[in-house]
């Protein structure tokens, strides 16, 4: 019920914003799992929906007081609640964004691996799509000193459901499994400097 009443409110929102001729580019960031859906959870007791929410409320926070509010930012979940991925995806339908970014968090059961991942569809995209996914790679790479595992392809609904509707990016943020990286992840200080990185990441591609 609450899902369909927000879909329904930002419905009338893309109406208003269509009227009164919105001129900012639209990114929609996509905390991934929430309320029940813990996701991974880290040897250190970190929990992915958590980290996801704290990084999206970042990037948020430094497009307001860095970049003016240069970017109308949505998130597809605000709190810990329990998104369906088919009403993640129907938010882009609905606002027509630049951009689309789902956050996670990695888990393997081998406990050395480690790095950044960047997914797009794995099926057939315009080129615009992976040249979004190598530019924000590397550039997470430059400035977090992150070790790459590389662009891959992946059939996750996300990035599926948007195939048609804009660029969308899924970024798996580390590793929780691995000692380092969650002791890494977990500091307050470098959530904010990765939900930083990838705001100027997103920056990058826009310009």
């Amino acid at each position: 019920m609450e899902q369909t009443k927000a879909i329904f409110l930002l419905c009338l929102f893309s109406v208003f914003i269509t009227v009164y001729g919105q001129k900012k580019q639209i990114i929609i960031v996509d905390p991934g799992h929430g309320g029940t859906d813990n996701g991974a959870v880290g040897i250190n007791g970190l929990r992915e929906k958590d980290l996801t929410l704290k990084i999206a409320q970042a990037i948020v926070h430094y497009n307001r007081i860095l970049l003016d509010k240069r970017y109308d930012i949505y998130l597809t979940r605000y709190g810990d609640t329990l998104i369906s991925l088919g009403h993640r995806t129907k938010l882009a339908k609905i606002l027509d964004p630049k951009i689309f970014v789902s956050l996670h968090c990695n888990h393997a059961n081998n406990p050395k691996a480690s790095g950044l991942e960047v997914y797009v569809f794995n099926g057939s995209i315009p080129k615009q799509s992976l040249t979004m996914a190598k530019v924000m790679d590397g550039y997470l790479q430059e400035q977090l000193g992150y070790r790459s595992r590389g662009v891959k392809r992946a059939n996750f609904q996300v990035l599926r459901d948007n195939r048609e509707v804009c660029p969308a990016l899924l970024l798996e943020l580390g590793f929780l499994s691995n000692t380092d990286e969650a002791v890494h992840l977990e500091e307050k200080g470098k959530i904010k400097a990765l939900g930083l990185a990838i705001l100027m990441g997103i920056k990058t591609i826009m310009e």
